[in-house]
């Protein structure tokens, strides 16, 4: 090993053991105030046992509303109940998260998702079906509840009593998940790290390290393939299982309903991937051709494709989060001094938790304490320039939260999730316009080159791994070398055709493995796409008139989901749509930069 490799491995465990004594979540969120008194929860009750929180629904179950006064009270009490116990889930979630490895954290989950959460999924749907035929009689403003009611029907027709205990299963087959991946760490030279840590490697000009740094992380995920293989094949099991229930002719079917997918179909997905294919893979493959020429490589391995093509070192736009936070906040402030505003106060609040650690579920997140109506959020920074567009991503979730504030109705103050991933998508791209708070001159053109073609990637990777779920639950008895095979066909498609993954058959066999929606949020992924190209068309008209974009933008994040996701599109000036016409012209748009660049 050089030199400069051991200097450049050095530097990067200093920045590390910065980030890990700057991390930590500041605020203890039990003592959040609520963003209204309560009425009807009693401030003292405890919303983590189940015979209180049964005990506060079946008061709800038994009131009377025979007018619409009353119905229009008992709606508001109910949201406030769901608030306050959504909001004790929420902390339990997210102190497990924030330290898998701390065994009474994960038993305080554990013991909520096996006892609240099913007395909550079953006394929802008595609520339901009493407000349904209370509605018979009692007239409400139908035009505003419209989405409500739809959504309400759907779920009714969808519940059966005998899949609460199955879907608790899955939910916490999903914290086995998290813990197992939680729990990944390697020895590389002679440090721990995490494998959050090891992904800042690929991004040093020391080819051998990055290849070392790659193949260990692969190694590592490897020794739990027959853990993760088994979890997923008893999560497999279980979903055919509450599909069959709910009469469902696969477990798709289900979930399309359960995410209350009104507006689109399986069919407007595989129309989706065609698009991708024929559209979006030839720029991605452009992309990765021009790296690899510009690397002067005979063949570009996976190791090279995050790596600055010039050789040039990473990007570092920050060593701690307190700089990371300063950073996007200047930027939020050119945006609009109000997001500006609203970050500070997010910030000052504690509710952050930015760098990786050992024992840190991985990935990042925005969730909402519902009843005090604020965010939360949630990442593993370790100091590179994806770390400053995954705030800014979570951040687009953060303001829809606070933008919706003063909405009465808990299911209007968030939107469908193909609009909340336009509200992060599109802020990533807003305030990407000002990476100069972190970068100037080439590593500014660097960080906006890298932001682009991180767009022409993400596109096919949506394509691979929603279609990969489809043919996951459209072959519900597949065994694992199907399941192998039928991945590797997927990755195929979209992927390109230029890295060379010879010799890392089964690093690329289970690569999706780490992609923990597949495991935990099975079909959430296609809302990417959706949401990308929503983000896009967003970004295009901020580009002729910044002032009108973000205007309507904001509109339509106000509006919550008290709306239907077409019209969200077109509060925002935006097209709903993710065929092939929709897509090319992004795409043209979207190749003319990347020339610029």
């Amino acid at each position: 090993m050089d030199a400069a490799s051991i200097s450049s491995v050095a530097s990067i465990q200093q920045e590390e053991t910065a980030l890990a004594n700057a991390t930590g979540v500041s605020a203890d969120l039990t003592k959040l105030a609520a963003f209204r008194p309560r009425r009807f929860v009693p401030e003292a009750a405890n919303l983590a046992d189940a015979a209180v929180v049964k005990g506060l629904y079946s008061q709800l179950l038994e009131r009377p509303a025979p007018t619409p006064r009353a119905l229009e009270a008992w709606l508001l009490d109910r949201s406030e109940l769901e608030a306050a116990v959504s909001q004790t889930g929420s902390i339990l979630n997210i102190r497990m998260t924030c330290q898998t490895d701390d065994p009474e954290r994960a038993a305080a989950y554990r013991a909520f998702v096996e006892t609240v959460s099913p007395v909550v999924k079953a006394m929802s749907d008595k609520l339901d079906r009493k407000y349904l035929e209370a509605r018979k009689s009692v007239a409400l403003d139908a035009e505003r509840l419209m989405v409500y009611e739809r959504a309400m029907r759907a779920d009714v027709e969808l519940f059966r009593e005998e899949n609460v205990p199955l879907e608790t299963q899955d939910t916490l087959l999903s914290q086995e998940y998290q813990t197992i991946c939680g729990a990944m760490t390697m020895r590389f030279r002679g440090e721990e790290k995490t494998l959050q840590q090891m992904g800042k490697l690929l991004l040093e000009p020391d080819r051998p390290l990055r290849e070392e740094a790659w193949r260990g992380v692969a190694s590592r995920r490897l020794q739990d393939k027959a853990r993760l293989e088994e979890v997923f094949d008893k999560m497999r099991a279980l979903r055919a299982k509450i599909a069959a229930n709910a009469g469902c002719a696969d477990f798709r079917e289900f979930q399309f309903r359960a995410f209350h997918r009104f507006d689109y179909t399986p069919a407007d997905c595989r129309s989706y991937h065609n698009a991708v294919e024929k559209r979006v893979v030839p720029v991605w493959r452009d992309t990765l051709l021009k790296r690899r020429a510009t690397m002067k490589l005979d063949a570009l391995r996976p190791w090279d494709t995050a790596v600055d093509p010039e050789g040039k070192p990473p990007l570092k736009p920050f060593e701690t989060p307190p700089q990371l936070i300063a950073g996007v906040e200047r930027i939020f402030n050119q945006v609009d001094p109000a997001l500006g505003e609203q970050f500070r106060r997010i910030a000052d609040l504690g509710l952050l938790d930015l760098a990786s650690r050992k024992g840190k579920a991985p990935g990042g997140y925005q969730t909402t304490l519902c009843e005090a109506r604020l965010p939360f959020i949630f990442m593993n920074a370790v100091g590179v320039d994806d770390d400053v567009m995954t705030l800014l991503h979570e951040c687009g979730h953060a303001f829809h939260t606070l933008s919706c504030v003063d909405e009465p109705l808990l299911a209007y103050r968030h939107g469908p999730i193909e609009f909340c991933e336009v509200a992060s998508m599109g802020m990533e791209l807003l305030g990407g316009e000002f990476m100069g708070e972190f970068y100037q001159g080439d590593d500014l053109k660097r960080s906006r080159r890298h932001r682009l073609e991180a767009i022409a990637y993400i596109l096919p990777w949506v394509a691979t791994i929603d279609a990969f779920q489809h043919w996951i639950y459209e072959h519900p008895s597949h065994d694992a070398d199907a399941r192998r095979k039928a991945w590797l066909e997927t990755v195929e498609r979209f992927g390109g055709g230029v890295v060379d993954w010879s010799g890392l058959d089964e690093e690329r066999a289970y690569a999706w493995h780490r992609q923990l929606h597949i495991f935990e949020h099975p079909f959430y992924y296609i809302e990417y796409g959706i949401a990308q190209l929503g983000a896009l068309q967003l970004w295009l008209k901020a580009k002729k008139d910044r002032k009108a974009a973000l205007a309507a933008y904001r509109r339509a994040l106000a509006l919550g989901g008290s709306r239907p996701l077409p019209e969200l599109f077109a509060a925002a000036g935006l097209e709903f749509g993710f065929a092939e016409e929709t897509i090319a012209p992004l795409m043209d748009a979207l190749g003319e930069e990347l020339a610029k660049v």
